[in-house]
């Protein structure tokens, strides 16, 4: 089943967090429409709400849409622009208020890659919009 989800808090924005953690996507997949005040990331995500068993996991993925509407600005560290064909993969997605409703969306890559967000509030929408495919591996993360 295909997953829509809204965030307009910092706990909607965790949940989607955890949706998207371990999504990959190309450093073109990542785009900034400063008149839309609208930032755009394209990526295919771990499902981590499938179900699986003891002697099955089942490890898929799903090509989703999440983007994040009322962006003043947006800033990079870590991730070479002009790279677009360098994958990046999504570890977290956090906020900082700086004046309420306001603040700074943060979206965290392994390697130390990381996008800051300038936002009015927060208003992000994840939707996949592609089919499943079978993931060869399930992401494992160590300490």
């Amino acid at each position: 089943m295909a997953l829509k989800l809204i965030a307009l808090d910092d706990q909607d924005l965790g949940i989607v967090s955890a949706h998207v953690q371990d999504a990959v996507m190309k450093v073109s997949d990542l785009e900034f429409l400063p008149a839309a005040k609208r930032f755009v990331l394209t990526m295919n995500r771990f499902v981590w709400e499938a179900k699986s068993s003891l002697f099955r996991q089942h490890n898929e993925r799903r090509q989703a849409v999440l983007h994040f509407d009322r962006v003043l600005g947006a800033k990079t560290s870590g991730i070479a622009r002009d790279k677009p064909a360098e994958v990046l993969s999504l570890l977290a997605i956090s906020f900082v208020e700086i004046s309420k409703p306001a603040g700074i969306v943060e979206l965290i890559f392994s390697g130390g890659g990381t996008i800051m967000l300038d936002v009015e509030c927060i208003e992000a929408r994840l939707a996949d919009i592609g089919g499943t495919w079978e993931a060869s591996s399930r992401p494992v993360h160590r300490a």
